[in-house]
Order: structure tokens, then sequence, then C-alpha cells
């Protein structure tokens, strides 16, 4: 009786403590000026497999055409959009290029937009990786200055603070940076997705593993020995104060001025924004992410709590023309909410009690229902037990569901005498 492979059954008091780490998402993310959107789950099968989900395409549930009999699944069997019509959104980000593109009249010039739901992958099911996951997103549409990217950040290291996980940096690259690099070291325009999917196992598999593995891949032997001499350099991998020098001193020489200004923009923003001497950014010119509609920025969010990251984003100026017709700048930032709620310790509301009336068996029900309605009135939470022989059991279980209260109720109490006691 167990749920499909990769999804999860969530009980009462895990639900609550999500609940309320997204209650603080949402809050900071709605103080910071972005507004709440929502779209559905499903999405038309030509959208979802436009190529510009990368790998994620691959991964997409497709909803069978309806009305195909037998025979038309078997002619169909060969063509995939034949077959299907529709898919479950695979992440939050194509669903809202499509929102933006059909709303754009009903929305501002700049628009800023949060977007929480769930996704679906056809994923291997693993530890931490499931087919149906929470994505918690906030957008900024019409906006291509350095702004975008500070307000993004700016906004999710604020609700990090919020979380209690205070120290998050933001590990920051350009995918015109990337590009820029492998086109100095040599490489050639057509074996360049698969050199950046090796370059993207770097702290993985370190500098050595990268060398050996571009040259198994059969890349550009000069090009590798030029990226193999620069790996080596005693100032590759430092990570100094995020600013101008650190930037060109982790790049190849001649970098872009343009692209070194516009990171370094975005770096004296968050520092402003943030109220700081000290910049939470971190330049990383190996920095890759994976989804290929990428075109500018890319960051990620990490904590020195653990090592891996707690969310991402970048900015994907084309994706939205492809819908419109026109070209329109975006970037967003995805935080991992699956890892984030794992790592956050969250109090229910002191400010609202939750009680628990555990009463016996011949209390009559409208006695019972007075209590609650009393008790309701005074803005608590409140849940009927009936008593049973391990009272102990009952009171433990009630405060790991977030009851903070219980009292006993026996016939003939007047509404609003009842002695409440902690469940602590």
């Amino acid at each position: 009786m167990n749920p499909p492979r990769g999804m999860r059954d969530i009980l009462p008091a895990d639900k609550a403590r999500r609940e309320r780490v997204l209650s603080v998402i949402r809050e900071r993310y709605l103080a910071h000026g972005f507004d709440e959107i929502e779209t559905p789950a499903l999405e038309e099968y030509s959208r979802l497999h436009a190529g510009i989900g990368g790998d994620n395409e691959k991964l997409a549930y497709n909803v069978l055409r309806r009305g195909l009999d037998a025979d038309g699944i078997r002619s169909a069997a060969d063509d995939p959009a034949a077959l299907a019509d529709l898919g479950l959104r695979y992440d939050l980000t194509v669903p809202l290029a499509r929102f933006y593109a059909s709303n754009r009249g009903q929305l501002p010039g700049v628009f800023r937009a949060i977007q929480i739901g769930p996704v679906w992958r056809a994923e291997r099911p693993q530890k931490g990786r499931y087919r149906q996951f929470m994505q918690c997103d906030i957008d900024i549409m019409g906006d291509d200055s350095s702004r975008a990217e500070a307000e993004l950040m700016v906004a999710s290291l604020d609700a990090l603070d919020a979380l209690g996980l205070q120290g998050s940096t933001v590990r920051i690259n350009d995918r015109r940076v990337l590009d820029w690099m492998l086109d100095a070291f040599g490489f050639a325009a057509d074996e360049r997705p698969g050199v950046l999917i090796t370059i993207d196992k770097l702290d993985k598999i370190g500098p050595e593993g990268i060398v050996a593995e571009l040259r198994e891949r059969g890349a550009t032997a000069s090009a590798v020995e030029a990226f193999e001499a620069f790996l080596r350099r005693p100032e590759a991998m430092e990570y100094t104060p995020f600013g101008e020098r650190q930037i060109r001193t982790a790049l190849p020489e001649d970098a872009p001025d343009d692209i070194v200004e516009h990171l370094v923009g975005i770096g004296e923003a968050v520092a402003a924004g943030r109220g700081a001497a000290d910049i939470p950014l971190v330049f990383d010119p190996f920095l890759v992410r994976g989804m290929g509609y990428y075109t500018g920025t890319i960051f990620e969010l990490a904590h020195p709590s653990v090592d891996y990251s707690l969310g991402g984003g970048g900015r994907y100026d084309g994706m939205i023309g492809r819908f419109l017709g026109q070209q329109v700048p975006a970037v967003g930032f995805s935080l991992g909410f699956e890892r984030l709620v794992d790592l956050v310790e969250l109090k229910a509301d002191a400010r609202r009690q939750a009680i628990v009336l555990v009463h016996d068996a011949d209390v009559p029900v409208a006695e019972l229902v007075a209590h609650k309605a009393a008790m309701l009135r005074d803005g608590g939470r409140v849940r009927l037990e009936h008593r049973v022989k391990n009272f102990k059991a009952l009171l433990e279980r009630s405060a790991a569901d977030g009851y903070t209260a219980f009292a006993t109720v026996s016939a003939g109490v007047e509404p609003g005498t009842l002695e409440l006691k902690p469940l602590s």
C-alpha cells in the first residue's frame, strides 16, 4: 500500500512543518515586492519539449492523447507528439515563460513573480531525489540590468536568514564567461556542450579527473593542454573577496570588460541591499549549471553547514521570445525547498495555542462541541480526543502533531472553565 516509487505521503506534523517553512519564504518574498501566481500542473507537450529544458525534457511525464485506441497507440508509437499532447511540468520556469507570454498585457513592464508548487520528473528514485517535489521560485521579467539579479539574491538571502540559515553565500558565474573561456582555450564550438558537462564535475573529480575525462572525450588536444595549464596556476582555485580584481584573477587575461562590469555591479548592489561591507558572493569561473536555457548570469546558493547547494538560477533572456515572438529579458532564482526543509527547525507560532481536549466517554456531544467552540473563540486550534488507556502515548502524539496544551473534560463542566496544562 505504498505510494508510487519516488513519491511520498506526508504526515500531519511534517506537513505543518513544511507549511511553516513555506510561509516564512512567501512572507519574505512578498515583502521584497514579488507577487504570487499559479500555473497549471499540465502544459502542452510541444512547449515542454521545445529544446529549452535540457535533460529534464527526457524526464517529463507525458499524458496520452484522449480517444486513442490500441491501433492508434500502435501507429503513433514512433511519434511521441502524436501519442501525447500534454505533460506534467518538470520545472516552473517553462510554465512561467508561457504564463508571461499569455498575460503580458495585464502585467507591469517589470514583473516580479513568486511561483510555488509541485513538479514531476521521471527520476531514478534515491535518497533526497524524488519524482514529485516542491519548487519555490522567484523571477523578474522585463529588466536586463544587474538590478534584477541583485534583487533576487538579496530576497533569497533574506529568506534564508529568516529561516535561521544566516551566513549563506551565492556562487556566481556567467555563461558568456564560460563561452569566452572555452573559445580562448581553443575548444571547437560543436564540442563545447560536452566540455561543459565535464567541467561541471570539477568539485567531484578534481582538475586531474577533468583533464583525463576531456582527453577520453577526444576534445581538441591543444585546448585541453591550455586548459590544464590554466588549472595549474596557483591562483586558479583561490576565491578571494568578491570584486573586479578577484574576477580578473580567476579568468584568463583580457576577460570581456562588459561581463566583468556586470558581475561587479551585481556584487555592489547585493552588498548595498544587505547593508554589509562584505559581499556575500563568490565568483566561480567553473560554475556551469546544466539548464540549456541560461544565457548570462548563473548562480548557486551555498551554506557552510552543508556541502551541496540550496538553490540556484540564472538569466534566461531567450526563452520568453520563443512563445511571444519578441525578446523579453528574464532571470530567476529557485530555492531547493526539499533540501531546505530538512535543515530548518521552526517552532510553531507561540501566539496561537493548539489545544487537545481529552474527554471521557460519558460527556455529551453537545457539551464537547460547546467546549470546543469556546476555545475557538479565543483564537486557538482545538482537537477533541477520546481518553484511551495509554494516556501518555496520546499526549506524545498530540505534541508531535504540533499541539501545545491539553485539558481533560468531564460531564457537566461549564465551557471556559477548563484547566489547561502544557504538553512539553
